[in-house]
């Protein structure tokens, strides 16, 4: 899942972004308001992270122009303001949640998966195809009992697709939601990865699970 970080203090957003970067989501970062908002209504994200006390745009105000353009981001916002009427104000201008620094960053990474689940109407931390379990929490797969081993990116692609099962998922969704804006990958590294999960989910005698729509995308399901 693709992620947006606003956080101008340096520590706490290079920590944020290098722990959720090795968790296997795609991440963008701003520093300040300005750049923030820009990224935030420009880009495709699953969850934005937003800080309130930023510099040049607050936080706040940030919040006010996603929401008034209607894009359907969830907004975590990371804040040192603990007084209850700040964290009112927030959920009730479209916030999805709220936590107050300092933090830990597991209860982080716990909110982030449980609004991307949240976004595309999954409930369950697992997700369950065929034969085929994906936890999510622990980032892990199994296929009729047997566990296969996926890099972070890997997973992240595999997770997509699940959590949006049985539709079609076109090449641009996959890019705007696994990659970055930083990501130096080539215009085929989306066929590339999906040949790599065929590699290691796919399995002799048993139903294929990523079918491709020719001209269209891919769709994960175990029916053609």
């Amino acid at each position: 899942m693709r992620i947006l970080v606003i956080e101008d203090y340096k520590p706490i957003r290079q920590s944020v972004v290098k722990g959720l970067r090795e968790q296997g989501y795609a991440v963008d970062e701003a520093a300040d308001g300005t750049e923030g908002q820009w990224l935030a209504v420009s880009g495709e994200y699953d969850v934005i992270i937003l800080d309130l006390m930023l510099p040049e745009v607050d936080g706040f105000s940030i919040l006010q122009k996603v929401r008034s353009e209607s894009r359907n981001t969830s907004v975590l916002i990371l804040t040192a303001r603990d007084e209850v009427e700040n964290r009112v104000r927030g959920l009730d201008m479209g916030a999805d949640d709220y936590l107050v620094k300092p933090f830990a960053f597991e209860e982080l990474l716990a909110r982030v998966r449980t609004l991307v689940r949240r976004k595309y109407d999954s409930k369950c931390p697992t997700i369950r195809i065929a034969d085929m379990v994906i936890d999510t929490t622990h980032q892990s797969v199994k296929r009729n009992g047997e566990f296969i081993e996926l890099t972070a990116r890997e997973f992240a692609l595999l997770e997509y697709l699940a959590l949006r099962m049985g539709e079609v998922v076109s090449r641009t969704d996959i890019w705007e939601h696994v990659y970055d804006f930083n990501s130096n990958a080539t215009s085929n590294v989306v066929d590339v990865y999906i040949g790599y999960l065929r590699r290691k989910i796919e399995r002799s005698g048993r139903p294929k699970l990523i079918h491709t729509r020719r001209g269209q995308g891919y769709v994960l399901g175990d029916t053609p």
